[in-house]
């Protein structure tokens, strides 16, 4: 059989889910289905790493974008996702077509359309409710994939971007069938 020559990115949890912050991860159904359907594509895949799980570990609680919106976490960012993009250049001047790169909608890192946002800081025993209820979704991209957009754009390479909403499954489904 001959290869596709076809390839996708992904966000990292969409094939370890236990790289999510813990009670997240109740389900990986959606994600089942859209590997099984990258697959049917005879898709490529290639896992990119997962900035949070990096930084912080298994063991760490949730966060919002404003949060990871330090220079150092953009910096370590663009550090882990360096070797990706060398092979998206190698790839592409071997004559593969990297067809998209697939974050998570509402993840403060991997957030295509919209992510995580709330002002707080300080120590997470001292949060009131209110505070608590500030949480909300913004339309607008988690950290990493700001800086993948960022890097991509540097170099002038026009790359699909989009994400996987665990809220509105048959959506993302249409979205990667029309790859």
């Amino acid at each position: 059989m001959e290869r596709s020559k076809k390839i996708v990115l992904i966000a990292h949890c969409i094939l370890n889910i236990n790289s999510k912050v813990s009670g997240l991860a109740k389900t990986n159904l959606e994600m089942k289905s859209v590997i099984r359907l990258l697959l049917e594509k005879d898709l490529g895949i290639i896992q990119l790493p997962c900035p949070e799980l990096t930084i912080y570990g298994s063991r760490r609680w949730g966060h919002v974008k404003e949060q990871f919106a330090t220079p150092y976490y953009r910096k370590h960012c663009r550090e882990i996702f360096n070797p990706y993009l060398e092979q998206i250049i190698d790839y592409q001047a071997a004559g593969y077509e990297i067809i998209a790169l697939i974050g998570v909608e509402g993840s403060p890192s991997c957030g295509v359309n919209k992510t995580c946002s709330a002002c707080w800081q300080g120590e997470v025993t001292d949060l009131k409710p209110v505070e608590l209820a500030s949480l909300e979704m913004i339309a607008e991209s988690g950290i990493f994939i700001e800086e993948i957009k960022k890097v991509l754009k540097e170099k002038e390479i026009k790359l699909p971007l989009i994400a996987i909403d665990e809220e509105k499954p048959g959506l993302t489904k249409r979205k990667i069938k029309n790859l």
